[in-house]
């Protein structure tokens, strides 16, 4: 499995989509190193950080993606506490989830 590394500069939410649109079918992606549920921010703080927005953003577009069929989302455990989260690439099975790009629109959450 060819597994691609994009944290520096950390993945945003479009970065993952453009990703995704063009992923062959098994490609896998790092999309975040360390404990997504803690790393993008308490729950409930309205005022995150900017790295901990863009991280929360990215997590909700990969579940997204999921949902809608694009990519298996896998943890690969390193060390306590510390994850690698990979976005991996599914076959295409036509246009019946919708196109990537009508997630990225504005209240398709």
């Amino acid at each position: 499995m060819k597994v691609a590394t994009a944290l520096e500069p950390r993945l945003d939410e479009i970065a993952l989509c453009a990703w995704a649109a063009h992923a062959e079918p098994g490609e896998a992606l790092v999309y975040h190193r360390g404990l997504l549920a803690l790393d993008r921010g308490p729950p409930g703080q309205s005022l995150l950080s900017p790295d901990a927005l863009t991280l929360a953003k990215t997590g909700n577009m990969a579940m997204k993606l999921a949902e809608r069929g694009f990519v298996h989302l896998v943890q690969r455990r390193l060390a306590p506490d510390q994850f690698l989260y990979l976005a991996i690439a599914r076959p295409r099975a036509g246009e019946g989830n919708g196109s990537i790009s009508s997630l990225l629109s504005k209240g398709n959450d």
